[in-house]
């Protein structure tokens, strides 16, 4: 799950986003020669001001409560399809929820406000450390960051996130969806959530939702992989997509779940993820 405030998010305090101390901490004594207009318009483009606003209207509120009223700052509603295919939460059994990627953060709160609701708020989610400086949000989450200090225990965390007696949200993609020759999707889905599924006995329940960003977001992804930046600069934009669309209602259609011993020896890893994701666009209207 991918929001744009975890790459501008104050490292002084994790509570607040402040692009002057961002800029600062990064630029030293250099960050003077910004423009002002520049940091204005960083702040913008982030929602400094109305994401603070939340964050002080929330107090020390975490996990599902946090989420709920995340959607309910943002006006966003969500029309479940499928709530039948959904295993009962009195059974014990544990399963790894995953889904496409559109939105790249309310897709990521919807879902966590339905299954965290549905199951009396036992969910975690496999995400990027930086989401852990969001403090309503850290008690979902399970970080993973595979290229910094942390990447050493990685198979650690995930290992124990697996085992442990929460349900898994995933988005297996990890970026965000893209759009590739005029269709908006996303790209290849890694593999993890097959083979861990497959050691801890989880069954897969596909989850298929329905939204999109803005034209100029994907216009902005594919000129910035054309033109070979490896810096995720969409990524910046996210909470402005985020923003744009407030006031509406999503669809998440919930799937039958995939016994974990579908995932046979027939096929890689990777192709049964793919697998997967093809069952995900079937649910498409």
């Amino acid at each position: 799950m991918q929001f744009a405030i975890i790459v501008i998010l104050n490292p002084v305090d994790n509570f607040k986003i402040d692009i002057d101390q961002v800029l600062k901490s990064k630029m030293g004594d250099k960050a003077r020669y910004v423009p002002r207009f520049v940091t204005n318009w960083l702040k913008k483009i982030v929602h400094q001001d109305d994401i603070n606003r939340f964050i002080d209207q929330e107090g020390d509120k975490q996990g599902v409560e946090w989420i709920e009223d995340c959607l309910k700052f943002l006006d966003t509603k969500v029309n479940v399809v499928g709530t039948e295919n959904l295993p009962s939460a009195a059974d014990g059994q544990r399963f790894t929820f995953v889904s496409n990627h559109p939105l790249g953060g309310l897709d990521g709160l919807a879902l966590g406000a339905v299954l965290g609701k549905h199951y009396n708020g036992e969910v975690k989610y496999l995400v990027n450390d930086l989401l852990m400086n969001l403090h309503g949000l850290a008690p979902l989450c399970i970080p993973i960051n595979k290229t910094g200090r942390q990447g050493r225990n990685f198979p650690a965390m995930v290992e124990a996130g697996f085992s442990s007696t929460n349900h898994i949200i995933m988005f297996p993609a990890g970026l965000c969806s893209r759009r590739t020759n005029g269709v908006i999707q996303d790209l290849e889905w890694k593999k993890t959530f097959v083979t861990k599924s497959v050691e801890t006995q989880r069954d897969v329940v596909p989850i298929y939702f329905e939204g999109r960003n803005s034209d100029f977001f994907y216009r902005l992804a594919n000129v910035s992989k054309a033109l070979g930046i490896k810096f995720n600069i969409a990524m910046l934009f996210l909470a402005d997509e985020m923003f744009k669309n407030q006031h509406n209602t999503f669809t998440v259609r919930i799937g039958k779940p995939i016994s974990w011993q579908t995932f046979d020896k027939s096929r890689t890893p990777l192709q049964w993820a793919q697998f997967v994701k093809n069952e995900v666009y079937k649910m498409k209207s």
